[in-house]
């Protein structure tokens, strides 16, 4: 069985699921704001849940809950392993 790396946004991750950062693609204040939080390529980030609506989607990252909006999650790509 051989394991391959997919990238895909923080948004459709699942939950429970651990992947790493590779990519932060917002800009200006909301690029400042998410690299503030301690969102910064090659962490690792797991997702923890979501709200009933699944808006907003919490994930850890640094030992540190946080949560984003989807809009801004979409910025995030994340590397996750795949079997």
């Amino acid at each position: 069985m051989s394991i391959k790396r997919k990238t895909v946004e923080l948004r459709e991750m699942q939950e429970n699921h651990t992947g790493t950062i590779a990519a932060i693609r917002a800009g200006g204040e909301l690029g400042r704001r998410i690299r503030d939080m301690g969102i910064i390529t090659g962490s690792q980030i797991t997702v923890c849940g979501r709200a009933p609506l699944k808006d907003p989607v919490a994930f850890r990252v640094l030992h540190t809950t946080l949560t984003l909006r989807n809009n801004e999650a979409d910025y995030i790509s994340v590397q996750i392993l795949e079997k």
